[in-house]
């Protein structure tokens, strides 16, 4: 999926609503979605209306995120201090596209106008053809006159070289190259356009062959008030710092009469401040390609003025992080105080977990040091005491004697959950559990604070019955591999005469007698199962098909099988008839030949069998024989 990211300031005059997204909100804005495509050598961009934002294709994020480009390792947010910013598409290729346009009228009396539009975009470069590849649009139409304006309006496409002010991925996600670009920003002069509709546009697409994506993140400023930051300044200022906008790749600072250079810098400071209504100007010149030179100006007005907001009172739970303060604003330098418990002291808007109900002063003055302001915020601290205590054991076998209880702190309020699921009823503060899984509780109080307690995994078991392993053949003398059941902590077989090691689940037995074995199996939660084992010692390995057999159904002798002793293994047992032909073939000993063949009962008949396997002594035995199929 392609994306862009945008910052839009509206300078010198109130902007558009929401076109800056400080609303938190899509507002204002048209929203699209489609697809990409290539036809005759060029890229077809088909778009839609989406009513709406759509999931991950249309992103709103919010200042104090803390999140940053997987790739690019830039922040989401413009560093302009706006609160709100878009993602337009996502990094998942497939042949997406999205769009967002928002359309405004210039005020019929406002001839000097301009806006600034800031993008940052992350791209994969498969080095597919160039209208094959991953790509942004940008379109800034003069509506009224049906025109472009070209100076602002442009595409980026990872092709051949590495674009102006992009960088490599250190990480990409696979082989291919991912080029990022950091925050930049284009101006667009509407100067001469009052009273005209204006539409801003921006597309983005995969590539054409649904694999690889183009994507970044927006975030807004909301400064409409003045030129620049700073170009209103405190009367008590000693120094004053004007930033011009973010993200061009120079700058040049000029006296009104452009008879004097004064800076290079974004920001150029003046210390003392000059006269009130000072005139400067700055030419931005924006990345090669990416926009066009232009000129923008400022007013110096030492009519600023700056009021701290701390935000309202709010409410921490159990010493869990609370926002207070506000949005950052440009030029403002921000202190607070006490500093326990605040992750920030010295930003707008500090995230605040004290242990004790505080009350935190907010001091807020401009960068030149004037208009000093201060505001107050009281976080009231609420903590419940989430232990757990359990009471017995967390793992017993039913009929110990033992049991589980589960008990918490007072609290105005509980809620006892087993497996993520609240249990009906259960309100109280100790909790008998009854039946396996994993136990806690909700807490909740008078202040409206809701809190968990850890997780408590409880197994209660019971006993496996015992059983009875088939009969083990072992040669006199010689080692044979036992096996138990394998589904407790630890097993112990009884007695341990002729045994390797009794307290292992596969021992070794070797022996001159038979042995009768009690197998002792004990599981974490202490249930206990016994099982037997037989041990038979032969003096060989012997493999017995009977003479004859009579296949009548009676219970009697109806099936011709081998009887195996100290066979490990059967590879075969196959049955012939006086022709050769194949009448039966297993490598089971059991149920063995019911004496017919292809669904038809065979009439009295000598057979030939033919046996093979793998005795204990891990030798190959072979027998073959005869027998009469008797009707």
């Amino acid at each position: 999926m392609s994306a862009v990211a945008l910052c839009l300031t509206a300078t010198a005059q109130n902007c558009p609503p929401n076109i800056d997204f400080e609303t938190g909100t899509f507002d204002g804005w048209t929203c699209y979605i489609g697809s990409v495509s290539a036809a005759s050598g060029s890229n077809v961009i088909s778009l839609l209306p989406s009513n709406g934002p759509v999931f991950d294709r249309h992103t709103m994020y919010s200042a104090n995120s803390g999140l940053v480009d997987p790739y690019g390792g830039f922040s989401v947010n413009c560093p302009n201090g706006s609160g709100h910013s878009i993602r337009l598409g996502n990094n998942q290729a497939g042949g997406q596209a999205e769009g967002i346009s928002y359309e405004f009228t210039i005020p019929a009396n406002q001839d000097i106008y301009s806006l600034i539009y800031h993008y940052a975009v992350v791209f994969q470069d498969p080095n597919h053809q160039e209208f094959q590849q991953p790509r942004l649009e940008i379109e800034i139409t003069n509506v009224t006159d049906n025109t472009i304006i070209s100076c602002s309006s442009f595409t980026f496409i990872p092709y051949g070289s590495l674009l102006p002010g992009f960088f490599l991925s250190p990480n990409p996600p696979d082989n291919t190259p991912v080029w990022c670009k950091d925050w930049s920003a284009v101006s667009i002069n509407l100067d001469g356009n009052a009273g005209k509709t204006i539409r801003l546009f921006f597309k983005t697409a995969d590539c054409t062959f649904i694999r690889h994506f183009g994507y970044a993140y927006i975030d807004v400023n909301s400064e409409c008030s003045s030129e620049f930051v700073g170009a209103a300044y405190c009367p008590d200022d000693t120094t004053i710092n004007v930033t011009a906008p973010y993200g061009y790749e120079s700058y040049t600072w000029f006296n009104s009469t452009f008879t004097q250079v004064l800076g290079t810098q974004q920001t150029i400071s003046f210390t003392p401040p000059p006269p009130t209504g000072t005139s400067i100007a700055v030419e931005v010149v924006p990345y090669s390609g990416y926009g066009c030179l232009d000129t923008l100006h400022a007013l110096l007005k030492d009519t600023l003025t700056i009021k701290a907001n701390a935000g309202r009172d709010t409410l921490s739970c159990s010493q869990k992080p609370v926002p207070i303060g506000v949005i950052p604003k440009p030029g403002v330098v921000y202190s607070w105080s006490p500093v326990t418990g605040l992750s920030n002291s010295f930003i707008s808007n500090p995230l605040a977990s004290p242990a004790v109900t505080t009350t935190y002063i907010l001091t807020t003055r401009h960068d030149g040091g004037g208009c000093v302001d201060q505001d107050s915020v009281v976080v009231r601290a609420s903590v419940i005491d989430n232990s757990l205590q359990l009471i017995g054991s967390a793992s017993y076998c039913i009929g110990s004697g033992d049991s589980t209880i589960l008990r918490v702190q007072p609290a105005d309020s509980i809620q006892w959950f087993r497996n993520d699921v609240a249990i009906t009823g259960a309100h109280q503060r100790d909790y008998r559990v009854i039946q396996s899984g994993s136990y806690y509780a909700l807490l909740f109080n008078k202040d409206g604070c809701i809190i968990a307690t850890p997780t408590q995994e409880v197994l209660i078991d019971k006993a496996k019955p015992g059983i009875t392993y088939p009969i083990e053949y072992a040669l006199v003398n010689k080692p044979a591999n036992l096996q138990a059941r394998q589904f407790g902590i630890t097993a112990l077989w009884n007695p341990a005469t002729y045994l390797s090691t009794p307290e292992s689940y596969s021992p070794v037995f070797q022996g001159p007698i038979d042995q009768l074995y009690t197998i002792e199996i004990k599981t974490a939660s202490g249930c206990v199962t016994i099982d037997t084992q037989m041990v038979k010692t032969i003096e060989k390995v012997e493999m017995y098909v009977p003479t004859a057999f009579t296949p009548n159904n009676d219970g009697l002798n109806d099936f011709l099988r081998p009887m195996l002793i100290g066979v490990k293994e059967l590879h075969y047992f196959k049955i012939f008839d006086r022709y050769g032909q194949v009448l039966f073939d297993t490598k089971e000993d059991r149920p063995g030949w019911n004496g017919s063949f292809k669904g038809l009962q065979l009439s009295t008949q000598v057979v030939v069998w033919i046996i093979e396997g793998v005795g204990i002594d891990g030798q190959i035995y072979f027998r073959k024989g005869t027998s009469v199929l008797v009707r």
